[in-house]
């Protein structure tokens, strides 16, 4: 096809005028050109991607291999031409005019076809590197998506439910000294103290739990804090009941009801005010007053780097924290 569009006017029919056996012989030795040419084409596009990858330097690699495909095509003809003429055909025949410009057309196309050859092994391989590389990428990603999700777990599960020790040794005191004094109060007490550690247990691997749920927590943590302190602070709370059945990280309101108690003063004449109330835009709403105390509490900032740190983890909304001279508030979104 490639000759006959090159010369479309030579006298191609004669080609098929020889014997049969002549014909078998052609086809052979054509066979035979092909299997060099494709070997040959191997061959370079092997060693070229060990020396100039594609990837480097598309464009001087192209060259490259151009040229040596080209080199290597006519280095075959002539020595398989020459192997040719001294085997099966005559080496002392003169050859016409017309005989040696076909030749050259074949020449010709022979180079075009192996350049054909050749683009299409170079297409055949960027495309299969391009879909290993696609697929490597897929996996890639879905790896590092677990290794994110992994180490947002592990993190998740190190910011749960961080309650401060101290906490746990004042509700001993009291309950020790309830019990002497008031053996019914010391049994309430006892219970709500259960309750408190008996929600932190079972919600210790809980990413979220519904506002109802950690409501019910915060009533009984409330009361150990005013058994605790007594009047020295008031709690006004005030929660929609349709946003009951919406979530938030499990002790949450726990976490910033002890930020204010631990950074702020609970005194019986000035008691420290805590507002908790829920909003139309679903979020919960946490603020108190600001009285300093005497001997101000180094801020760790646990308490407050633990609930950012869970809803980085678990939502795109994050809490907001508002910071005025009178009050401190912090606004938290509710999940659906």
């Amino acid at each position: 096809m490639i000759v006959f569009t090159l010369q479309p006017y030579a006298e191609w029919k004669k080609a098929f005028e020889v014997p049969v056996y002549q014909i078998i012989i052609d086809v052979f030795v054509n066979l035979i050109f092909s299997i060099f040419f494709l070997e040959l084409i191997f061959f370079i596009d092997k060693v070229l991607n060990r020396i100039i990858p594609w990837t480097t330097h598309p464009l001087i690699r192209l060259l490259i291999q151009s040229i040596i495909q080209i080199v290597g095509v006519l280095i075959i003809i002539i020595v398989l031409g020459i192997i040719y003429l001294y085997t099966l055909g005559n080496p002392k025949m003169k050859l016409s005019e017309s005989k040696i410009t076909q030749s050259w057309y074949l020449v010709i196309a022979t180079v075009l076809l192996v350049l054909m050859m050749g683009a299409l092994n170079t297409v055949h391989y960027l495309v299969t590197n391009w879909k290993r590389a696609a697929m490597q990428a897929a996996e890639y990603k879905i790896k590092a998506a677990e290794s994110r999700q992994l180490a947002a777990e592990t993190e998740l599960q190190a910011l749960k439910l961080q309650v401060d020790p101290h906490f746990v040794f004042n509700n001993l005191s009291v309950l020790s000294e309830l019990i002497l004094k008031d053996p019914l109060l010391g049994h309430a007490y006892t219970e709500n103290f259960a309750k408190v550690y008996k929600y932190l247990l079972v919600n210790s691997k809980n990413k979220l739990i519904t506002l109802r749920e950690e409501l019910k927590f915060l009533h009984a943590y409330l009361f150990l804090i005013k058994n605790r302190i007594g009047e020295g602070a008031v709690f006004n709370i005030n929660i929609a009941n349709a946003k009951l059945s919406l979530q938030i990280p499990p002790a949450t309101l726990q976490l910033f009801v002890e930020n204010a108690l631990k950074y702020n003063s609970t005194e019986k004449g000035n008691p420290l005010t805590v507002e908790i109330y829920s909003t139309e835009d679903d979020e919960l709403v946490v603020s108190n007053v600001l009285l300093p105390l005497l001997q101000p509490t180094p801020s760790t900032g646990i308490g407050l780097q633990n609930i950012l740190g869970r809803y980085a983890l678990l939502s795109d909304r994050k809490p907001v924290v508002e910071v005025t001279k009178e009050t401190f508030t912090v606004t938290v979104p509710l999940i659906k």
